[in-house]
């Protein structure tokens, strides 16, 4: 069975779409890029976008990945830290005015379009000699964005270690309802080029649509969001005809924000299949997976790499004990890509991730929120670990902390509920659930959070609320 990768405007065997990105590199080439060179990736999820960033890997460029959305002075900021040669850009991609040296996706498309196809193959061997291969950029979730650098070679060697613990095989059709230009998105789509299976390209922002080409195409392997498996939830709900979609599903597979139990045992009583929770992030790439066959939580570490719990002093617990999770792997980045676009290093033999979790007694990794502490009437609180408590009431839940002179510090929950149940409601619900020095000190129902172009409840837009409405009470 010959993989085929599944456009909202077209069908193309594996093969023939490996022949286009080398007809792609060979123009790249003309067009003055070389091994080595820099080069910006701006633009939306496409066969072209995939078709390019094989391109790239073949000529052994540096990539450089920026979101599509990124604004145009971040953009030039980018290209100036990162020295880019080419930028690679969608039409509408915003860019700062003066970059000389661009070309848009369909351009590369069209002059690839006009070539005598190649006989040789697709290599990438060249590009994962580059300590540079991949510069990508941090979520930014706890501070500014750093340009996380990574080499060719050991991106895909993470790759190939996910692949095999999760179980790919090359009868799958992979449905990343993801941005590609992320960790996670971009993982999907280079591990169906490795496990030479098929790739549906979706329009993730348009469910409806991407839930239909899934039905068609039938996808096996669905990879998404928390926030996107709720809305996918709520749409297939409302909208039965959409359920077919996942038919011929055996795995879905989430990521890149804490999940909520409610939410997994909502899918196993809807569709008989759990949500398999992960961890990783940009700067350690993909580290353990829960599996149908061990469906706990984030399940466990990839072979070839370690976790472990520790104190406040560097103390490693045993299982079960709550602290910041450590990660040992061959595959960390290289570094930081400093101002003047060198690299400063990581060497660290165990990294800080900075998240809580802990280890049960069979090695699987319970993560419970980033290790962002506050402080309320002498009590020392987490307010993802709140969070996870709160949704034993059935409550998903943001909790913002603001400054407060008196107690330290006051907690707003942020509840999204599309029903719009009374928030005094869901203060009665969350009380039972919490010690009083968690319980809030106001709750605020949203039809659903703000999300970031990760697809993660955007806490900044929450915390912008939560004091907006705090002036104004």
């Amino acid at each position: 069975m010959t993989a085929k990768i599944f456009g909202p405007d077209g069908v193309q065997p594996l093969p023939e779409f490996e022949r286009d990105a080398l007809n792609m590199a060979r123009e790249l080439q003309e067009r003055g890029v070389n091994h080595g060179d820099r080069v910006l990736l701006k633009a939306g999820n496409s066969a072209g976008y995939v078709c390019a960033l094989l391109a790239l890997m073949h000529v052994g460029a540096s990539i450089v990945l920026v979101d599509h959305q990124e604004q145009r002075e971040s953009t030039r900021a980018i290209i100036r830290q990162a020295g880019v040669k080419m930028c690679v850009v969608d039409d509408d991609a915003p860019l700062p005015d003066g970059v000389a040296h661009q070309v848009t996706v369909f351009e590369l498309m069209v002059a690839a379009s006009g070539r005598v196809p190649l006989q040789a193959r697709l290599s990438v061997g060249e590009w994962c000699e580059r300590p540079d291969g991949l510069v990508m950029w941090s979520s930014g979730s706890t501070g500014t964005p750093k340009g996380v650098v990574k080499s060719g070679g050991s991106f895909l060697r993470n790759l190939d270690r996910n692949r095999a613990q999760v179980g790919h095989v090359a009868s799958d059709v992979l449905v990343p309802l993801l941005p590609f230009s992320h960790q996670y998105g971009l993982s999907m789509v280079l591990i169906a080029w490795l496990a030479r299976c098929s790739l549906v390209i979706a329009p993730y922002k348009r469910l409806d649509r991407a839930l239909t080409m899934a039905a068609r195409c039938g996808g096996t392997v669905f990879d998404a969001t928390p926030a996107t498996y709720r809305s996918m939830l709520n749409l297939t709900r409302r909208r039965p005809a959409l359920r077919p979609a996942l038919d011929a599903a055996r795995m879905l597979c989430v990521g890149a924000a804490p999940l909520d139990p409610n939410l997994v045992d909502e899918y196993v009583a809807e569709y008989g299949l759990p949500l398999l929770d992960s961890y990783g992030s940009t700067e350690l790439g993909n580290v353990s997976f829960a599996t149908p066959e061990n469906p706990v939580a984030c399940g466990r570490a990839m072979p070839g790499l370690e976790l472990a719990v520790v104190d406040d002093d560097g103390n490693r617990l045993p299982a079960g004990e709550v602290g910041e999770v450590l990660v040992r792997t061959p595959d960390l980045m290289t570094g930081y890509l400093d101002q003047d676009g060198g690299v400063d290093p990581v060497r660290v033999d165990w990294y800080p991730s900075g998240d809580l979790g802990y280890l049960d007694e069979r090695d699987n990794l319970h993560v419970l929120g980033r290790k962002l502490a506050v402080h309320r009437n002498g009590h020392t609180l987490y307010p993802e670990v709140i969070e996870r408590r709160a949704a034993r009431a059935g409550c998903s839940t943001k909790v913002v902390a603001l400054p407060d002179d008196r107690r330290g510090s006051s907690l707003v929950f942020f509840v999204e509920d599309e029903s719009g149940t009374d928030a005094a409601v869901w203060r009665e619900r969350i009380n039972e659930v919490l010690p009083p020095w968690e319980a809030p000190n106001r709750v605020v129902v949203v039809d659903r959070f703000p999300l970031n172009r990760n697809g993660k409840p955007d806490r900044a837009a929450l915390e912008r609320q939560a004091l907006a409405d705090a002036a104004a009470s």
